[in-house]
């Protein structure tokens, strides 16, 4: 390690330059300006007059790197982007290339391509659900694939690269005595699920979770699928599932206290309330309340409440082999090397381990990190930006990769 904050930062995603480090910090709802020693930082935006309220203040913003060492950031409530300057400064403001992707474009993993493109998955929006005299007789139904689109910035349009695997979300209806109807989703602790990464030469590498290869899509339109990588798969018997889901259902029950909830609606109408996820990488949990024939109201709109019931999968559902990584598992060095974070097959000491695969799809190392630190970002000349956490804080550092 050769620099480390001492300002704490809820790190959701960084843009390494030349001149210093921009960082999303999701938790202060902020971007701020670390300099190269990672000491000293300015305000670049955050939801105070000083900035012109630059950072929304009802959906998350989007960090990405854009031309040369400038970075875009993403404000989907205004369907903006803030054009950042390497300096950290804010130079313009573009428009959303596409305001109906808006949200999408600010999910993990977008990327500008240097080509003109902007590379993004599609949410995964449910279909309708269905409706009777007494109300819904069906949940909605979400996907469990959605595609991986491309945009170009200059005439708008739109094209699918490929299909990646997420997490589908299940959605449950139950009815109380009293009429009241309430519509929960059902989450799986371990999904198998895809993941993405956008390479320096504008290629996509597509990871497929289900036997652990590459797909890549070159930026020339060409295809190639690389070979299965090596992993040391662990069958999950129907004792390891029922112990899992008992573990995870432990660990959610410890959270349940500290677990930040939004609650919407209320006053008569649907109250919709959103809770963390019951595993590494899971999908957020969402529980749906509506009043029976006789009506009730709820807690205002976003006032405290508990924590949505923690409804899990059966064990049934689950993988029959634990899955080689979760969702955001995924990063892209400067060399065009993709580092994937894996799940453990076995109690070992120290902290996570990397798969590091080269741009043929083959695994050339694997790489340990300390204890309680994840990689959030890759720099010039082999450096690593990782956060750290210690105590009710976290911390972002700057090591070399070797």
């Amino acid at each position: 390690v050769v620099a480390k904050s001492t300002e704490p930062v809820g790190v959701a995603s960084v843009r390494p330059s030349a001149s210093g480090i921009l960082v999303n910090d999701l938790a202060k709802r902020r971007v701020i300006f670390f300099d190269t020693t990672l000491a000293k930082f300015t305000m670049v935006a955050d939801t105070t007059p000083e900035t012109g309220n630059a950072y929304p203040n009802r959906f998350p913003g989007s960090l990405i790197g854009f031309k040369g060492d400038s970075s875009l950031f993403f404000d989907a409530q205004s369907l903006s982007m803030l054009v950042i300057d390497p300096a950290g400064k804010i130079g313009r403001v573009m428009s959303i290339p596409s305001s109906q992707d808006a949200m999408s474009m600010g999910l993990p993993g977008a990327a500008y391509d240097g080509r003109g493109h902007i590379i993004y998955r599609a949410a995964p929006f449910p279909r309708g659900m269905s409706f009777g005299p007494n109300g819904p007789t069906g949940a909605p139904e979400f996907p469990d694939s959605v595609p991986l689109l491309r945009i170009d910035m200059a005439t708008r349009i739109r094209d699918t690269l490929a299909w990646v695997r997420v997490q589908k979300i299940k959605m449950e209806i139950t009815r109380s005595e009293d009429g009241r109807m309430s519509m929960s989703s059902q989450i799986n602790p371990l999904p198998t699920v895809d993941e993405f990464a956008i390479l320096p030469d504008g290629s996509v590498a597509l990871i497929r979770g289900k036997d652990y290869h590459v797909d890549f899509v070159n930026a020339d339109g060409t295809k190639m699928s690389a070979a299965k990588i090596p992993f040391d798969w662990q069958r999950l018997t129907e004792d390891d599932k029922i112990a899992l889901i008992d573990s995870v259902k432990a660990a959610r029950a410890r959270m349940a206290a500290t677990t930040p909830t939004t609650t919407i609606g209320g006053a008569g109408g649907p109250q919709i309330a959103f809770g963390g996820a019951g595993g590494g990488g899971g999908a957020p949990q969402i529980s749906i309340q509506m009043a029976g024939p006789g009506g009730g109201g709820g807690a205002p709109g976003g006032a405290p409440r508990t924590p949505p019931q923690m409804n899990l999968v059966p064990a049934s559902e689950l993988p029959d082999y634990k899955p080689p990584f979760f969702a955001g598992a995924s990063r892209a060095d400067a060399e065009g090397n993709i580092w994937i974070r894996t799940i453990p097959t076995k109690a070992i000491a120290g902290g996570p381990v990397y798969d590091v695969i080269n741009r043929k799809g083959e695994l050339v190392e694997r790489v340990q990190i300390p204890v309680n630190s994840a990689i959030v970002g890759f720099g010039p000349n082999g450096s690593v930006y990782m956060t750290v956490r210690e105590g009710d804080n976290t911390f972002l550092q700057r090591a070399r990769i070797r």
